[in-house]
């Protein structure tokens, strides 16, 4: 399966402890420039670590743009991160997308992409008995990660996982 990632969902579940969940569901992902770039700026010293193992082993490769003119018409309303990664993933035709943010998600989903985000990455990772539970994961994301999850959608992912 061929898998792009967006910054968010990596850095998410690396610190959380949970990276190996990408390497063990897609076996490898790919990332454009900008998005190594903003992984690189992590201020979570582990979750830079466990991310810089991963390049080091490769799983996480990095993939070259070869037209950025998508990518440039994106940054108008997206990061550069999701711009590159979205304009990748159509550019390689990609099986999935990992996006959180609802703007990238959006204009995935527009340009016909198949998407999910660290959410997706848990339930999948519970249904092929990676982890035993997704709950705790998603409660560890917003404190450790900073991430956001609305009370509504934790509650509809805790459902989805039949905990």
């Amino acid at each position: 399966m061929l898998v792009v990632s967006n910054t968010s969902p990596i850095s998410n579940l690396a610190i959380i402890g949970r990276l190996n969940l990408l390497r063990l569901q897609f076996g490898e992902i790919r990332i454009p420039m900008a998005v190594k770039q903003e992984l690189a700026r992590l201020s979570h010293y582990d979750a830079l670590k466990a991310i810089q193992q991963a390049m080091a082993e490769g799983w996480i490769k990095q993939a070259m743009l070869r037209d950025a003119n998508l990518a440039r018409t994106l940054r108008a309303r997206l990061d550069p991160g999701e711009a590159e990664a979205i304009a990748l993933a159509m550019e390689l035709g990609a099986d999935l997308i990992l996006l959180d943010e609802r703007d990238a998600r959006a204009a995935a989903n527009y340009a016909g992409l198949r998407v999910t985000g660290v959410p997706g990455v848990l339930l999948g990772a519970k249904r092929d008995g990676l982890i035993p539970a997704v709950k705790p994961e998603v409660e560890a994301l917003r404190p450790r990660a900073r991430f956001f999850v609305s009370r509504h959608l934790e509650a509809q992912i805790i459902q989805i996982a039949g905990e």
